[in-house]
């Protein structure tokens, strides 16, 4: 299997690791940390002698509650960081929006993947700039709008209802011209699913992997509250141990992309799981 970008095309023969760069204030783990351009470049140098596989840029939080920011104030906060990594390291960049405006100014400074936490349902124009570009295309599931996607009330089958969403994703980026080697799914952990649903999804991802066939299955569950809830309530800092286990749990269940914070350790640990998978 591999995964076409608009620079290259990714082998996914090994998990894909990918790292996040917030450049927000208000994230809900590391907040404020690389809203410098200074403090963004350390940290994505770091990422990248950790073994980040793609380093992916957001500037507007999706955490419960956060803010909706305008797409002149998004670029502003993203686009000189994309372009000052895009000019030092020789590594796959995303960005981490669903809006069409933001994604073009990304590319222009040399992103070529667009993540898509709306699952193209907040700008279906965002298909039409993966199309043209042809950049890689990570449709995620979600339901309701910005400010209701994270108190949805709870669907009876989670596993059907994720199907469905991404199947009509998946649909509206085929007819814009979006290929389907473009295409990677994100099942969506922490988005208007239940505590429960969250470890279904996880413990249960082979379901899915085997639904999607030729599509690459991202997880992305790192420091997520799920996990300090099942931690006794410790911080989104304190949660590196529980999100290596929901890591190496996906990639043992067939997921090919995990969206991680902590890079060095998830690398190890994915490393030795795949040596396992190979075994078994």
């Amino acid at each position: 299997m591999e995964w076409k970008t608009s620079k290259r095309t990714l082998s996914l023969k090994k998990t894909l690791i990918m790292g996040i760069l917030n450049v927000t204030p208000d994230s809900f783990s590391d907040g404020g940390r690389y809203v410098s351009l200074d403090s963004a470049l350390r940290q994505a140098e770091s990422m990248v002698e950790e073994g980040a596989d793609i380093l992916d840029i957001g500037g507007e939080s999706t955490r419960p509650g956060a803010m909706q920011v305008s797409a002149e104030e998004e670029i502003e906060r993203v686009a000189a960081v994309i372009e000052a990594i895009h000019e030092r390291f020789d590594i796959p960049i995303s960005i981490d929006t669903y809006k069409s405006g933001v994604a073009r100014e990304a590319i222009r400074a040399g992103a070529e993947i667009i993540n898509d936490i709306s699952g193209l349902r907040f700008d279906r124009e965002l298909a039409k700039v993966a199309a043209e570009h042809e950049t890689g295309l990570v449709l995620m599931h979600s339901r309701g709008d910005f400010a209701t996607m994270h108190s949805q009330p709870p669907v009876d089958d989670i596993f059907e209802e994720v199907v469905e969403g991404l199947q009509n994703s998946i649909e509206k980026a085929r007819i814009t011209g979006v290929k389907d080697d473009q295409i990677a799914v994100d099942i969506g952990i922490g988005f208007g699913k239940t505590f429960e649903q969250n470890l279904e999804l996880i413990a249960d991802l082979d379901r899915l992997v085997n639904k999607f066939g030729q599509f690459p299955v991202l997880v992305g569950a790192s420091r997520k509250s799920f996990i300090g809830k099942i931690l006794s309530g410790i911080s989104a800092t304190e949660r590196v141990e529980g999100s290596l286990a929901a890591a190496v749990i996906a990639v043992w269940n067939g997921a090919k992309i995990v969206r991680v914070h902590d890079v060095r350790q998830t690398r190890d640990a994915i490393r030795v799981t795949e040596a396992l998978v190979l075994n078994r």
